[in-house]
């Protein structure tokens, strides 16, 4: 699929200029600083130098005296406190974070995870009759409850008392909770407004040690769980999510809980983690156990000390296994019916009625990596239809589906990913219309997928200091990704070779200079024919660091190459 290069809009030069002297960089480095809000000498040391006393004040939060009066009521009375929360990595560390913190202070914890078959996702009726039945006078909900409106209503008329703290689009009507936080509600004046769920309840609990003159040193050690959830979750890494991120990683790569550390021996990986390493090793493995059978697996690892954690990590490691099994076959399944009407529609939309619930999220994912497109992959479950959707990069696939609302019995999520359940015998009208809805409303630039590129660059400028300027600029991820560079008049003396029959490895130079670099490019083995010994062509990619047995090298990891030069 050929792809739309698009290079960032060119900053104000006299500032960048003024930037790069100040600090001590190239003109390169600071244009990126400069198109990512960082435009001064104080930007850049707060930029560079993230502090946990940086973090908003969480009563800024709408209903968090509320809320934390309430918890502080709860556990100063030792009543019983349920923590309830989703099934996937947001949902499981957000449980596991609250329940780890709060045993410092009560013994009358229990954590809930629904079934993701039985129940579905969010606040369960199965959920708040276990809360009356073993009696309850708290749930905290984590990551899930802005919408759900009856399920409160249940918990109010049975005397419990309900805190939720979610991150999700509230609806038109909100539920009638003790105190709701999410600071994506209306009139919430709260500055941010990406936090993960595991984020909102991190908040809580901040608010609670302020409250409570509680030295937050105890909170900030389980900074490795909100790491792994913003990580997860796909939440922008700026701001607040910037700052819990760079702190949860030193967490996770240097003394990671009992849990995290027994998942990092077993996914094999030597080197210290990043963002994308969370999302491509550890996410998975947490989420296994919710597709496959029960999320409590992961949230019992996560909570687990050193003694019973390896058995857990190796569970949920096969757990993965099998789900990559389901993955490739339904991804191979529904690749082939998308090529009957490849050119024909600006959405995709499949169903088939016995496909993995489980993996549905993952396989629509990978179908938009082969046809660029809002996708929606559909099951059966309990007499109904249910699926995930994943949308392209500017197209809000909530709205889209928001529009399709009479044909469905729920629906909820962000603007990139969504979850929705309705009859079977609406199938093909929802197909239909979603098509129509979409076709309405997607530009033609939004079905071609980008390389965005930050910046063009001389490679005389790409050295071992460039890229630890560079590195400083992380944690990388969603609205701060890596940094992609361009450069033209590339030249290979020799041949690429293809490794693994996909990719491609070898070595270039710029046209004026001898000087080699090593290049990698995956998935790119169609290319190689095009890319001709002696003829210049232009590159995007990544910089990065080779470390073989020792040696540091620089590596180019290409996005992609043109060949008009």
């Amino acid at each position: 699929m050929e792809k739309q290069w698009v290079y960032r809009e060119e900053p104000n030069p006299e500032i960048v200029e003024k930037l790069s002297k100040e600090i001590n960089i190239n003109e390169y480095l600071a244009k990126i600083l400069v198109q990512r809000g960082v435009s001064t000498f104080d930007q850049a040391k707060e930029f560079f130098r993230p502090s946990l006393s940086r973090l908003h004040d969480p009563f800024l939060m709408l209903n968090m005296d509320k809320a934390v009066n309430r918890l502080t009521e709860a556990v100063f009375n030792k009543e019983k406190i349920l923590i309830y929360g989703d099934y996937d990595v947001d949902g499981t560390t957000s449980v596991s974070l609250v329940y780890l913190f709060l045993k410092h202070f009560s013994d009358n914890l229990e954590f809930y995870i629904p079934d993701r078959y039985t129940e579905g996702y969010g606040i369960s009726k199965k959920g708040i009759d276990y809360a009356i039945e073993k009696g309850f006078k708290l749930i905290i909900a984590l990551d899930c409850g802005v919408r759900a409106i009856d399920r409160a209503k249940q918990a109010q008329e049975a005397g419990i008392d309900l805190i939720i703290c979610d991150h999700h689009i509230p609806g038109d009507e909100l539920p009638g909770a003790y105190a709701l936080l999410d600071p994506k509600q209306k009139d919430c004046k709260y500055p941010f407004k990406e936090l993960s769920g595991c984020g909102v309840g991190f908040k809580l609990l901040e608010a609670f040690c302020q409250q409570n003159t509680i030295e937050k040193e105890k909170l900030f050690e389980l900074l490795d769980l909100v790491a792994v959830s913003i990580a997860s979750d796909i939440v922008p890494i700026v701001g607040e999510n910037r700052i819990l991120a760079f702190y949860g990683l030193k967490k996770l790569n240097h003394s990671p809980s009992a849990g995290l550390k027994s998942l990092i021996e077993v996914s094999g990986k030597k080197n210290e983690f990043s963002i994308s390493d969370v999302v491509f090793s550890i996410g998975p493995r947490i989420n296994a156990a919710g597709r496959l059978t029960h999320a409590k697996e992961s949230v019992n690892l996560l909570i687990g000390d050193a003694k019973e954690t390896d058995a857990f990590a190796d569970n949920l490691n096969d757990r993965n296994k099998e789900r990559r099994e389901f993955d490739q076959s339904i991804t191979s399944e529904a690749l082939e019916m998308i090529a009957a009407f490849k050119d024909e529609r600006k959405s995709t939309v499949l169903f088939k009625e016995d496909w993995h619930k489980g993996v549905i999220g993952i396989v629509a994912s990978r179908c938009i990596e082969h046809y660029h497109r809002p996708t929606i992959i559909l099951t059966e479950s309990k007499g109904k239809a249910t699926g995930s959707a994943r949308s392209v990069d500017g197209f809000d696939v909530h709205q889209a589906i928001s529009e399709c609302s009479d044909l469905l019995e729920q629906f909820g999520g962000h603007t990139h990913a969504a979850g929705l359940t309705l009859p079977l015998k609406n199938v093909d009208s929802f197909i239909n219309r979603f098509e129509e809805v979409v076709s309405a409303r997607i530009l033609p630039e939004q079905l071609i997928p980008k390389v965005e590129i930050d910046t063009e660059i001389p490679l005389s400028f790409i050295t071992f200091k460039t890229l630890n300027v560079m590195n400083q600029m992380g944690p990388f991820g969603p609205k701060n990704m890596s940094p992609v560079f361009g450069t033209k008049n590339v030249i290979v003396d020799t041949a690429p070779k293809v490794i693994k029959d996909s990719h491609i490895k070898g070595f270039l130079h710029a046209q004026n200079s001898t000087k080699l670099f090593e290049f990698i490019g995956f998935g790119m083995a169609n290319k190689i024919e095009s890319i001709k010994v002696g003829k210049p062509f232009q590159i995007a990619y990544h910089l990065e660091e080779n470390n073989y047995m020792g040696n540091k090298s620089l590596i180019l990891n290409l996005k992609d190459v043109r060949f008009d030069a």
